[in-house]
């Protein structure tokens, strides 16, 4: 098969720290992001830039990645298929993707996803989905359970607990670890709310009060005055 543009899933190995492993399948699984990263839907997977291939034609008719970072990927795949150019996943082409070490430096990568996300919604409006903003609803209704709890009804709070208890049991399965399984459940806390304060921070910056994201964030850009 010939394309324009590929990729495939990332993996974690066997020496990854428990902590990257646990990130990993906050990242990939179904309980997490849908499984987005783990196993997309081919009609809309967007590479990403750990695991890219990438003709020389569609490359130079892009102009490749811009100067944003993170985020530089989803942008690329949005303009690769505005101009018609082809693009694949294939489930063998995986890598083992070593990412950030603790849950401090993850929460860093994920604060900046959720910056970069209506950025690239004011570059190609197209791209929009509710589902962005998932991970700030998450945030909001799990403080809400709690603030509830302290105030003796726990509906929401059980809900909160069968899904966290979903995460262990199925990270469990799938690492084969009881401690990667409750590292999970952590590593999934810090990315909804990581990503959706980022979200809503510059959402309200660019949307309400229409400031230019090179200025209110230049440090998702490489070349700013």
């Amino acid at each position: 098969i010939k394309v324009d543009c590929f990729g495939g899933p990332d993996a974690d190995h066997d020496d990854f720290s428990d902590i990257q492993k646990a990130i990993n399948y906050t990242m990939t699984s179904f309980f997490t992001t849908g499984g987005l990263r783990g196993n997309p839907n081919p009609q809309k997977y967007e590479p990403r830039s750990f695991n890219m291939g990438l003709s020389k034609q569609a490359f130079k008719a892009t102009g490749g990645f811009r100067d944003i970072h993170p985020g530089e990927d989803p942008d690329l795949s949005i303009r690769l298929k505005k101009a018609g150019f082809s693009i694949a996943y294939f489930k063998a082409c995986y890598v083992y993707h070593k990412r950030r070490i603790d849950f401090k430096k993850f929460a860093n990568q994920v604060y900046k996803f959720g910056l970069v996300r209506p950025v690239l919604s004011a570059w190609h409006p197209e791209s929009k989905r509710i589902t962005y903003w998932f991970p700030l609803f998450f945030s909001l209704s799990l403080l809400l359970s709690v603030g509830l709890g302290f105030l003796g009804v726990y509906i929401l709070l059980n809900f909160f607990l069968i899904y966290f208890t979903l995460i262990v049991v199925d990270s469990f399965f799938k690492n084969n670890s009881l401690k990667i399984g409750v590292y999970s459940v952590f590593s999934t806390i810090i990315q909804f709310f990581s990503y959706g304060y980022g979200f809503m921070k510059s959402s309200f910056n660019i949307f309400i009060l229409r400031k230019d994201p090179r200025k209110v964030f230049p440090f998702l850009f490489f070349h700013h005055k």
